[in-house]
């Protein structure tokens, strides 16, 4: 058995890049970038406007002054500012030369036909300079950023109709268990309806990797070994939830080995998820889960969707809160690190949310973070700062 933070340094160490390919700016967002991406202009591209109002030479304040020309955005000025002179001017519209201000059109009075007057005390420059954001040939974007809404604004503004970026992991998903039936089935008896599939297809999904099911297998060798053996020869990561301990019935780790994957851990010492086995056959990847649908959520979440960004080429940091627990919480037993389900109260506190174990996935719903007992610690006191990852 072997540290969570050994585990997933291997994890992320047999991770390479599965490729690249060029896309449309509108199916950028998601994606991992592979380029870096230089302006082709300054930003902004003139001395503009910051708001509505008149541009004219600050010695010349507080007027009157006559108003020479109208500038909305999208025109050049046509007329330089001379002694006494302003131009009316509207936001993001280029700043005339001659002008070294722009006042407020609420701090002005238009005394008589095409004269102004400024009436505050004092303004600010209120004009924004060429290039005071980015100047032509700066790196505006990274290799390994992930695209959101703001990055494709920029990307639009420095004309970026295709885009090169990584190429998408395909997942193949699999649950076992003769327990199972499907979403739309009632169960009878002592079965069950698979829960770790869908919570895992959303999980690729908000991951931007291209997942897809492959159904249950039942408990035994051979269907197992078959549904790896489909999975494996079309995807570059295989998941399987369940079948992964020592159990009688507990036949994925065979199966695994069987389909020519090599593990690099079959244990780790945290809770939940200690059977959690990973490994490689030289072109893919296995992974595979406890059935409990906590531990597939967790494990997820703090090992696998890491992995899967590296493969990417994006360097995943989850988004840590420091913050006090309300409560405290004691354990008897402190060999594993311990992920525990919490929820703010207010911005610098948050409290355990009610937790049953690896099979209460409710508890997850109500969830906003997780913090983290590590390997020696049996207690966390009440009011101490613990950091909370973000769910």
């Amino acid at each position: 058995m072997i540290t969570f933070e050994e585990a997933l340094n291997r994890m992320l160490a047999s991770a390479r890049l599965l490729g690249v390919e060029r896309v449309p700016l509108a199916e950028c967002l998601g994606r991992v970038l592979a380029e870096d991406i230089v302006s082709d202009l300054d930003m902004p591209p003139f001395d503009k406007s910051a708001m509505d109002g008149f541009a004219c030479r600050r010695a010349d304040l507080p007027g009157p002054l006559r108003i020479v020309e109208e500038i909305p955005a999208g025109k050049m000025p046509e007329k330089a500012i001379a002694a006494g002179e302003a131009a009316r001017i509207m936001t993001g519209a280029p700043l005339p030369q001659g002008a070294d201000c722009v006042f407020m059109r609420e701090d002005s009075a238009e005394e008589a036909e095409e004269m102004v007057r400024f009436t505050a005390r004092n303004t600010s420059d209120n004009f924004c300079l060429r290039g005071e954001d980015v100047h032509t040939g700066d790196c505006v974007l990274e290799k390994g950023e992930w695209l959101g809404p703001a990055h494709l604004a920029i990307l639009a503004t420095v004309g970026a109709v295709e885009v090169q970026v990584a190429k998408r992991p395909r997942l193949g998903i699999i649950a076992t268990g003769s327990e199972l039936v499907e979403v739309g089935t009632k169960p009878q008896g002592a079965a069950i309806r698979n829960s770790n599939s869908p919570q895992l297809l959303a999980q690729a999904a908000q991951c931007g990797v291209l997942a897809r099911y492959y159904g249950i297998a039942p408990d035994t060798p051979e269907a197992t070994r078959a549904a790896i053996a489909r999975a494996q020869a079309e995807n570059d990561v295989v998941v399987l939830s369940g079948g992964v301990s020592s159990g009688d019935f507990d036949f994925v780790p065979q199966a695994l080995a069987d389909c020519g994957y090599k593990f690099l851990f079959d244990s780790v010492a945290m809770q939940p998820g200690r059977p959690s086995v990973f490994g490689s056959d030289g072109q893919t990847w296995c992974i595979g889960l406890p059935g409990n649908p906590v531990s597939t959520y967790l494990i997820f979440e703090i090992m696998l969707r890491p992995f899967l960004c590296r493969l990417m080429g994006h360097d995943y940091r989850p988004r840590l809160v420091r913050a006090k627990l309300a409560g405290g919480t004691v354990r008897k037993k402190a060999a594993r690190q311990s992920s525990l389900p919490v929820r703010f109260v207010d911005p610098g506190t948050v409290e355990l949310i009610e937790y049953h174990g690896s099979a209460h996935i409710g508890a997850m719903t109500r969830a906003e973070g997780l913090i983290t007992m590590p390997v020696g610690c049996l207690e966390i006191k009440a009011g101490e700062e613990v950091d909370v990852r973000s769910l």
